[in-house]
C-alpha cells in the first residue's frame, strides 16, 4: 500500500486505471465532479475502486456544502454554505452535516474532506470566504465541532481543513503560492481551532501556504518545520496528515519530487487530484512505503470510522 490518495478519470474505472490500482495499491481514492453522474453509478464506481484496492480502502469526497459540493441537484440536496450558521444553534450545524455525510455514505464514500476550520478573515481572498464558519476563532472551533460530530453520526470520517490556516492568505493557492507575513503571535488565532479539535483519531490537510514567521523557504506542505514544530507540535495535531492537492499551482517542481518532498516533511500521505493517468503513475511510482508513525495514526483513525 502507498501512502497516496489519487484522483480516477470519468464515471467507470478504465482497465488501465483498474490495473494500476491494483499494481500500485493507493491507499484510497478522491472523486469529483467529472465521475458524479446520478447514485447508481457512483455506487459502482466507488464499489470498483474498492474491488480493485480492498473493502477498507478509504474514498473521498469534497462535500463542504455551499460552493465546494461534488453531489448537486437533482439526485442530491443543495446544502448551504458553512458561514450561514453563524451564530445559530450548534445542532443545526451538526445536523447539516449529518445529512451530508448521509448522502456520501449512500454511494460508497467514507472520508468526507470538511470541515473547513480556517477563519473568514476580512479583506482576504475569496477561495475560502463562506466555506469558513466564523472570523473568530471560538465560534469557528464550536459550530466545527457540531460538523464533526455530524458526520461521524453518519459514519464518514472528517478531514478538518487547512492546517495550520488559510484564511489570511490572499492569493488562491489553487493559481499561485500565497504568502502570510503575519507574525508568530497573530497566527495563534488561526491555530486555534485546530489545537482545539484536532483529535488524533480524525484526518488534517495541509495549507499550500509560506508562512514567514514560520519558515521563510518552504510552504506548510513541503516544511518539515511547520509540520514538526507547529502542526505536530504547537497545534499538537496527531492525526492523519494528508497534502492538499499536489496538482494545484502554489507548488512547483514535478509530481515525483513534490511526493517525496510532502511525505518527507511529514505528511502521512499525499493527495493527487487530477485523474490524468500519467500523472497519477508519477506520483505512485514516486511513493516510498508508510512509515510506521503515518500507519499508527491511519489505524487510529479508521477504527474510528468503522466504530460510529
Amino acid at each position: 500500500m502507498k501512502p497516496a490518495i489519487i484522483g480516477v478519470a470519468g464515471h467507470r474505472l478504465t482497465a488501465e486505471e483498474a490495473a494500476l490500482l491494483r499494481r500500485h495499491r493507493p491507499l484510497g481514492a478522491i472523486l469529483f465532479a467529472r465521475n458524479v453522474a446520478d447514485p447508481a453509478q457512483l455506487r459502482a464506481l466507488t464499489a470498483e475502486i474498492r474491488e480493485a484496492l480492498g473493502a477498507e480502502a478509504p474514498i473521498l469526497v469534497d462535500q463542504e456544502g455551499g460552493r465546494v459540493a461534488r453531489l448537486k441537484p437533482p439526485h442530491w440536496r443543495a446544502h448551504p454554505p458553512a458561514a450561514s450558521f453563524e451564530q445559530g444553534p450548534s445542532e443545526a450545524a451538526q445536523a447539516e452535516a449529518a445529512a451530508i455525510g448521509a448522502e456520501c455514505r449512500a454511494v460508497g464514500f467514507d472520508v468526507v474532506c470538511a470541515p473547513v476550520l480556517d477563519l473568514r478573515l476580512p479583506g482576504m481572498h475569496k477561495v475560502i470566504g463562506d466555506r469558513a464558519f466564523s472570523a473568530e476563532p471560538r465560534e469557528v472551533t464550536r459550530l466545527a465541532g457540531a460538523w464533526i460530530t455530524g458526520l461521524r453520526q453518519a459514519g464518514v470520517q472528517p478531514v478538518l481543513k487547512h492546517i495550520p490556516g488559510h484564511g489570511r492568505a490572499m492569493l488562491d493557492s489553487h493559481e499561485a503560492l500565497p504568502v502570510v507575513t503575519a507574525s508568530r503571535a497573530e497566527l495563534t488565532a488561526d491555530f486555534a481551532p485546530f489545537q482545539a479539535l484536532g483529535a488524533a483519531d480524525l484526518w488534517g490537510m495541509t495549507a499550500h501556504i509560506l508562512y514567514t514567521a514560520l519558515d521563510e523557504a518552504h510552504c506548510a506542505t513541503l516544511s518539515p518545520r511547520v509540520i514538526a514544530e507547529v502542526i505536530r507540535g504547537e497545534i499538537g495535531f496527531d492525526g492523519f496528515l494528508l497534502s492538499d492537492d499536489l496538482g494545484m499551482k502554489a507548488l512547483s517542481g514535478t509530481l515525483p519530487e513534490l511526493t517525496q518532498a510532502a511525505l518527507g516533511a511529514g505528511c502521512d500521505a499525499v493527495l493527487h487530484c487530477s485523474g490524468v493517468f500519467a500523472e497519477s503513475l508519477a506520483v505512485l511510482e514516486a511513493c516510498p512505503s508508510f512509515t510506521d508513525a503515518a500507519l499508527r495514526r491511519l489505524a487510529a483513525s479508521r477504527g474510528q470510522k468503522r466504530a460510529a
